[in-house]
Order: C-alpha cells, then sequence, then structure tokens
C-alpha cells in the first residue's frame, strides 16, 4: 500500500479544505447526510447481516449517525467554535507599547480515524470522530473495522461522492482495510496529526504507545472501555427495588451487552442485598442469549467469564452452562464490598451481559468503593435528595472518576448535542478533556494559534475587525458579536 502518496494527497487537501469557509464545510457535511439517507434502503440491511444487530437498531442508528452529521454542519456554519478572542492594539500603553493580538482555532491536519465494532454507523465510517475532524478542517485516513467491512466500504464510498459533489479536493476522505500492521503504518506516518479509536483497551493503549514513540508524537483519543458503575443509596433502592433491578438488567442486556455505556457493576447496601438480587434473578432469568457482533467478541466474552468463574470471592445469581458461538447469554455474580476491594481484575470490563454486585455495609465502605473506583465513562447515582445531601463526599469522589455522571435512568444512551460528555478519565479513555459525542468533540482536531500584529488583509475572517462572519468573538476581554 502506498502510504505515502496517501498522506500526500491528504496533506494537499488540507492545505485547501483548512482555508474554506464555515458554509463550505457545513454543504459538505449536509451532502454526506443527504447521501446516507438516500443509500438507507441499502445500508441498514447490509449493516444488519454483517453485525448481527436487527434491522430496527441499524434504523436508529442511522437516524443518530445523520442527526449528529446535521448537528457538525450547524456547528461550523454558525462558526462561534472557532473561539475567537482579539485584543486590540495600545501602542500608548507604558513601559511598553500593546501589541494587537487576535486567537483562534485552525484545523490540525490529517487525521487517522480508526473504526468502532459495536456500532457500524454511528461510531464508524461516517461517526462522530470522522465528522467532527471533517468539520474542523481536517482530512480523514479512515481504517475500516474487519466486522462490517461492505458496509464501511459503501459508506466511505458516499463520503467521497460528497466531496466531488461539492467540488471539494481529492484525498479528503481515504478508506483503508487492513489488519493491526496497516493500523501501526498509518499511526506511524509523519503526516498524521491525530489519531481517533474506539474498541478495547489493549488496541487503544497501543496505539496510545506507539504515537507517542513517534520522532513527533500525537495526540491519541481513544476510548477505551468502561464498565460505568451505578450507585445505589438505601431508601431510594428500598422504595423501589423490582422497577430498579428491572431498569438494571434492561440497560446490562441492551443488544447484547455491547455498548460502550453497559452497566457491569452496581453497588448494593447490604440491607437489600436478598431483595435486590432476588428482583434481578427474576428479571434475568427469562432473558435469552442475543447475538454478538462476531464470533471472535463471543469468545472472548466466554473466556473472560471462565476466568471470573474461578474467583471464589464471587457467588454466581445466574450463568449459562454453554459457551455459545455466536451469542452472549446473560451472566450476574456478586461480592463482599471487602473481597471487591482487594482485586483489581473485579473493574475489568467484560465485553457482554455481564455484571457484578458489590455489596456493602455502610457509608465508608461506599466511600472506599467511591476512592478505588477506575475512570468510568459514566457513573450513576440512585439516590433520594435527602439522601444524596449526605453523600456529598462521595459524589465528589465519584466526579473525579468520570465524565458523565447520571442522578436518574441507566447510563446506556448516550445523547448527541452540545453538553455531552462521552469521554473519562484513564483507562476508560487517554485524554479525560476531550469527548467523542456532541459538539466539542470538533476541539479535538483543532489547535490555537495567534497572529501579533497581522495586517487586516491577511487575517482569517474569523479575526477581521468588521467580523464578516458574523461569529460571537471575545474582544478586549467582552463576548459579543
Amino acid at each position: 500500500m502506498n502510504y505515502e502518496n496517501i498522506f500526500n494527497t491528504a496533506q494537499h487537501a488540507f492545505l485547501q479544505f483548512k482555508k474554506t469557509s464555515g458554509k463550505i464545510k457545513a454543504d459538505f457535511l449536509e451532502k454526506i447526510a443527504y447521501n446516507i439517507e438516500a443509500e438507507k434502503a441499502n445500508l441498514i440491511p447490509l449493516a444488519s447481516s454483517e453485525s448481527n444487530l436487527p434491522e430496527g437498531r441499524i434504523t436508529g442508528e442511522l437516524g443518530r449517525t445523520v442527526g449528529q452529521i446535521k448537528l457538525f454542519a450547524q456547528l461550523v456554519e454558525e462558526g462561534s467554535w472557532l473561539e475567537a478572542v482579539i485584543d486590540h492594539a495600545d501602542p500608548e500603553r507604558t513601559p511598553a507599547p500593546k501589541p494587537d493580538i487576535r486567537r483562534f482555532l485552525t484545523a490540525l491536519g490529517p487525521v487517522v480515524v480508526f473504526g468502532a465494532s459495536n456500532f457500524p454507523l454511528a461510531f464508524s465510517t461516517a461517526g462522530g470522530d470522522t465528522v467532527s475532524a471533517l468539520a474542523a478542517g481536517c482530512p480523514v485516513i479512515y481504517k475500516g473495522h474487519p466486522a462490517h467491512p461492505k458496509t464501511s466500504k459503501l459508506v466511505g464510498s458516499l463520503i467521497t461522492k460528497a466531496a466531488q459533489e461539492n467540488g471539494l479536493p481529492l484525498g479528503l476522505f481515504t478508506h483503508i482495510e487492513g489488519g493491526i500492521d496497516v493500523g501501526q503504518e498509518l499511526v506511524k506516518h509523519p503526516i498524521a496529526k491525530a489519531v481517533a479509536f474506539t474498541g478495547s483497551f489493549k488496541g487503544g493503549k497501543s496505539l496510545f504507545d506507539l504515537a507517542n514513540q513517534r520522532k513527533e508524537p500525537i495526540p491519541v483519543y481513544a476510548e477505551m472501555g468502561s464498565v460505568n458503575p451505578i450507585i445505589t443509596l438505601e431508601n431510594k433502592l428500598g422504595s423501589n427495588i423490582e422497577a430498579l433491578a428491572k431498569a438494571f438488567v434492561s440497560s446490562l442486556t441492551l443488544g447484547a451487552g455491547q455498548f460502550c455505556t453497559n452497566p457491569g457493576l452496581i453497588m448494593v447496601p447490604q440491607v437489600h442485598e436478598d431483595a435486590f438480587s432476588d428482583a434481578v434473578k427474576k428479571e434475568i432469568q427469562d432473558i435469552v442469549g442475543a447475538p454478538m457482533l462476531h464470533e471472535g467478541i463471543a469468545k472472548a466474552y466466554y473466556e473472560s467469564l471462565d476466568k471470573l468463574k474461578r474467583k471464589e470471592e464471587l457467588e454466581w445469581l445466574h450463568v449459562s452452562s454453554t459457551n455459545d458461538i455466536i451469542k452472549a447469554h446473560p451472566a450476574m455474580a456478586k461480592i463482599k464490598a471487602n473481597d471487591w476491594l482487594k482485586e483489581e481484575l473485579f473493574q475489568e470490563e467484560v465485553f457482554g451481559s455481564f455484571a457484578i454486585l458489590v455489596i456493602y455495609e455502610n457509608a465508608e465502605e461506599l466511600l472506599s468503593i467511591a476512592q478505588k473506583l477506575h475512570g468510568q465513562l459514566t457513573i450513576t447515582i440512585w439516590g433520594e435528595d435527602s439522601e444524596l445531601e449526605q453523600s456529598a463526599d462521595i459524589i465528589s469522589h465519584l466526579e473525579e472518576k468520570c465524565g458523565r455522571i447520571l442522578f436518574k435512568g441507566v447510563p446506556t444512551g448516550v445523547e448527541v448535542g452540545f453538553a455531552m460528555q462521552h469521554g473519562g478519565p484513564y483507562p476508560s479513555t487517554s485524554d479525560s478533556r476531550s469527548t467523542s459525542v456532541g459538539a466539542y468533540a470538533i476541539k479535538r482536531f483543532a489547535r490555537p494559534i495567534a497572529f501579533q500584529d497581522m495586517p487586516e488583509k491577511f487575517l482569517p475572517d474569523a479575526l477581521k475587525e468588521s467580523n464578516p462572519l458574523g461569529i460571537w468573538r471575545t474582544v478586549d476581554g467582552e463576548f459579543k458579536k
């Protein structure tokens, strides 16, 4: 494969595309969304057949994909994401004159994006990573996931078609297939300026290490897994045990447990141990195994369960006697908090519909759990207002361990909007300051640049005195249009 030609073409496209207006970028993104919508009659059954996900799920995912593309189109056309700042000169200032300095965000350069296995549309070829990079002004070299190659290739052709229809440069989007060695070569190429990845901890960490071994290290935005703990407080759980057990099991088994926000841990007060365990067993016993994305993921799921079955501290509430070649049969175990606190293995993600109930005795033990937790994408806490008030110290610790904290509902379901944070402290992601979902994902692929005493006619439109883009800017410390 001629990586040199691929990256040189992408770099040439970048030098043109980074200067295009937000309106041109928005039209391009809207065209991508239109092309995907127009192809949905073929795309939905194809993605379903390759991923083992039902067509209804893929239909919803296609809508989400189109929706997030349109969100970024809206964002770049409006333009305030550029964070334009102007500090006017003051030649009369003493003891030294003040220069004119203007700052905004500019695109990084060509970006390498890795497709995800569990979302063949929303986190893959035209998913949030690709679209936010394009919105920022960065060409994308996309490595398709081997779990859904035909879907990936089709969506890739729709992006390329949109670029051609809008008269944009060749190399703005390149679709590549291959194994681990191909991905490594893409990350190592000196023209690559950033990497986006959604997948396992092992895969994300290896890319992060590789990027930092380069002569010029580059940022890696890797989402690497999370067990998304649910913390239940005594009064809230006691007043609604059956309903909360049902909500938990439904979230756990949604999509065969293959969501990045799947709740793999739930903390339960000892006073409700038996009642909640019985309610969970009642809910889970009638749930049949569901197909996983491919045989390799199903195999890994059962290997993880077999490893955990050797741990005497675990009491199994529900487990299948059959290791299915493709289906994930739900499994559940429980453990005393004192034992859970001693073993890192019990915090490792099991990709599939498995969870551990951690039984705690009192607030002091729950605080120890909060302090011991690894970094997470989400943490959910179910409590009455009075309990939450009494748990302020615990909540403060939980805030340090996640990117999103929920006070009702379940963690599965990630809203695409301006306020969403989908990213968290290590090891859930490689950079807790970023999000892979929502409008702020665009800032992963931009960097600040300042212009000092640049003549007005050479300034980018976002920084010109007349504000031809009509965007919100910070001018001499005041946020205004």
